[in-house]
């Protein structure tokens, strides 16, 4: 549910906006997959920040089936990722003008990535609705897909709420993402906390191994850092 709008531009130092390039932030190499980045100083941080490129990919409100949940990222180069522990922390803000106005600050983390880009998996956040009143908005808050079968319109309608949940996160705020990925179950942590927010007890994706990426989707500008990665 690509629901809600909002927009607050920050104070950042602008680098050098890359297209189709490889970026480095803290030694790891970064390939841009239709998406528009540069590294930056954020709050006195060197940050990845990244938005989604229209003329790489176009957008169609009327077609959000086929036209989002696609690989919009910044993948880790020379990294084959199976199971283990993916953390990264990360701000999102809605682009002004937005290009929809249903946006909300669509920010996540794809994994297994194929080497061609034809499959993976993520889990992605609405940060605007993570502290909505309304709860059946909340409830939206997390969404887990696999590429390219399963997005999250067909999920909808074969498993409803299965694959969507709440989490107490906001867009303009950092937010720690963690993955535990083991076998066909994902989990995940926000933040500090103790146990996990969401879990996905059988994934629908096929692909068994390949490279992490950092995502962003629709009227989204995400930045990332102290990107972990553990292999188990």
């Amino acid at each position: 549910m690509l629901k809600l709008l909002k927009i607050t531009i920050p104070f950042f130092l602008i680098g050098v906006v890359s297209y189709g390039q490889k970026l480095t932030l803290d030694k790891q190499t970064f390939e841009l997959k239709n998406v528009t980045g540069s590294i930056i100083t954020f709050e006195g941080q060197k940050v990845l920040k990244i938005e989604r490129d229209l003329d790489a990919l176009a957008f169609d409100v009327n077609r959000l089936e086929s036209t989002v949940d696609e690989p919009t990222y910044a993948k880790l180069t020379d990294l084959e990722f199976e199971n283990g522990t993916i953390e990264v922390k990360m701000y999102s803000q809605i682009q002004n003008p937005s290009p929809f106005q249903f946006a909300q600050g669509f920010i996540g983390v794809a994994f297994r990535i194929t080497a061609n880009d034809k499959a993976f998996e993520n889990i992605y956040l609405r940060p605007k609705v993570g502290r909505s009143d309304n709860q059946l908005f909340r409830n939206h808050t997390v969404q887990y897909y696999a590429y390219p079968n399963a997005k999250f319109e067909t999920l909808r309608k074969t498993d409803p709420y299965k694959y969507e949940g709440s989490a107490p996160v906001n867009i303009n705020e950092w937010i720690t993402m963690r993955l535990e990925v083991n076998g066909e179950t994902v989990e995940m942590f926000i933040n500090d906390a103790k146990y996990s927010t969401f879990i996905v007890d059988k994934m629908k994706g096929t692909t068994k191994i390949g490279s992490i990426a950092l995502w962003v989707d629709i009227g989204t500008i995400g930045y990332f850092k102290d990107l972990k990665v553990i292999q188990k």
